[in-house]
C-alpha cells in the first residue's frame, strides 16, 4: 500500500499553501499563539480544514488532528 505522501503530494502541497495564507505567516514562517487565540476566524477556518487534512495526511501521530478534543487548542 502506498503512503499518503506519495498518493496525495499535490493535495498536501495545496493544503499547506492554504494554511500558510490563512495564518499570514511572517518571513520566518511563524505566528504566535496569541494571534490565533484572538482570531476566531482563523481558528474556525483551521478547524473546518481538519476533515480534509485527515483525508490527505497521515494523521495518527498528529494529536490535534487525530484527537482534537484532548487538546486545549485543537487547531
Amino acid at each position: 500500500m502506498r503512503k499518503k505522501t506519495e498518493l496525495y503530494k499535490k493535495e498536501q502541497d495545496d493544503i499547506i499553501e492554504k494554511l500558510i495564507q490563512l495564518l499570514e505567516l511572517d518571513d520566518q514562517m511563524s505566528t504566535t499563539l496569541y494571534e490565533l487565540d484572538n482570531n476566531k476566524i482563523k481558528t474556525d477556518a483551521i478547524m473546518k480544514m481538519i476533515p480534509t487534512i485527515r483525508k490527505f495526511f497521515s494523521s495518527s501521530k498528529i494529536t490535534g488532528i487525530s484527537e482534537p478534543d484532548k487538546l486545549g487548542r485543537p487547531w
